[in-house]
This record gives structure tokens, sequence and C-alpha cells, in this order.
């Protein structure tokens, strides 16, 4: 079935009624659809304390895990989120609760995962959550993997750390030069470490659309 139609059936913003970010992912995960993966999405469900509401919120559905699990139907989904989903229950679902502020925390969180095939990060959209995640689950993914993050375009005011290298511009800085460039020379030294394990990056505009700003990166790992 095609992403996009599941996307839209359930409700996801990654369909045709917002980003389209499905009409990118049908074509790149095809040849994961009949595999037994291993799929971790972060961010769950719009609205949280990226958006001043509280952590602790009442949550009601899933509606991209519902999408994954359709369109990957022998692939194990983890779920990662700052609030509560633990009411979902699936025999290919593991709901993992975690704030992403810190790395540590991260580390402790999927610490007994198993190697991820693709890891998508559709959290917070803070500068430093997508690179605490990416520095500490990129190791994480296996070879012929890929590594998503999306909505590059906007950071939470609620979490931006002024003066921090927005991600977008950090990957764009690799795709220029082969060389990650950050505000925090240690963290430059981080990522640069992972270069060669990265095979191929690319970062897309908003609906596709190169005169609009920087919205997804797609990392291809070695």
């Amino acid at each position: 079935m095609n992403l996009t139609d599941l996307a839209d059936r359930y409700g996801s913003d990654k369909g045709s009624k917002k980003h389209r970010y499905t009409e990118l992912y049908h074509m790149l995960f095809q040849p994961f659809v009949n595999r037994k993966i291993t799929f971790m999405e972060m961010g769950l469900l719009i609205g949280g304390p990226e958006h001043g509401i509280d952590a602790d919120r009442e949550t009601k559905d899933l509606p991209s895990i519902r999408m994954w699990l359709d369109y990957f139907k022998k692939a194990q989904i983890i779920g990662l989120d700052v609030s509560d989903f633990s009411w979902f229950e699936h025999d290919r679902f593991q709901f993992i609760r975690c704030d992403m502020d810190k790395r540590q925390n991260i580390v402790d969180a999927v610490g007994n995962a198993p190697a991820f095939d693709i890891i998508l990060d559709d959290a917070s959209h803070a500068s430093h959550h997508q690179q605490n995640a990416f520095l500490t689950l990129f190791p994480k993914l296996k070879s012929g993997g890929m590594y998503i993050i999306e909505d590059l375009r906007w950071q939470p005011p609620a979490y931006e750390i002024r003066g921090l290298t927005k991600t977008a511009a950090l990957f764009q800085s690799y795709v220029n030069t082969r060389q990650f460039e950050h505000s925090d020379p240690n963290t430059a030294e981080e990522f640069n470490a992972l270069r060669d394990d990265i095979s191929g990056c690319f970062v897309f505009q908003v609906r596709y659309q190169k005169h609009r700003r920087d919205q997804v990166a797609v990392i291809h790992k070695r």
C-alpha cells in the first residue's frame, strides 16, 4: 500500500495534507517493507513541552505508529517520546519514555535496544535534542540503514539554545564541504568522527521546493 495513503488514513501530518514526507519515504523504504527490521521513531504525537504543553499531557492517538505498523508488516517498531504512550499495545511495538535534553537520558533509554535499520527523529525539533540523538543513535544504526531528521526549519523557543548551530546548517556544512561545522568545537569533533560511516547525506526543502527552507535530512550509513 502507498505510504501516503496510509498517512492520510491515520491522520499523520507526514502525508499529503501537510509535509508530504511520505512521498520520499515510500521510495526510500521499499527495500525494507517485507524485511524483519527494527524501526524507531522519536516524537509520536504533535504537542508537548515544545509547544508549552506539559509532558504529562493526556495522549490518545499514535497516528504515525499505526501507519508504520501497517506499512512494515514484519518490523519491530520502537517509539520514543517525552510523554507517555505506554497505553498502546501491539505485539510489534515497544514504547520508551525519554527526555532528550541530556544525552545520558538517551543512552539509558536505548541501552538495551537492538541495532536499528531506520531511525526517524520527529521529536521536539530543538537543535541540541536532534544533535544529542544523532550522536548517540547513529552508531547504533546498521550498515545500510537510514537516519532521518524532520522539521529542520522550526525550533521551539522554549528549548532552543541561543547561539547553537542549527541542525539544518550543521548538515548543510557537511553536504557542501564534507566537514561538520559547529559553534561548539567539541560537538564538531564528535560529528566529524562519524564521517567515515556516512555514505550519503541529503537535505530536502519544504515540500521539496528548492527556494524554501531546509526541512528534512536523510543520512545513509555506510
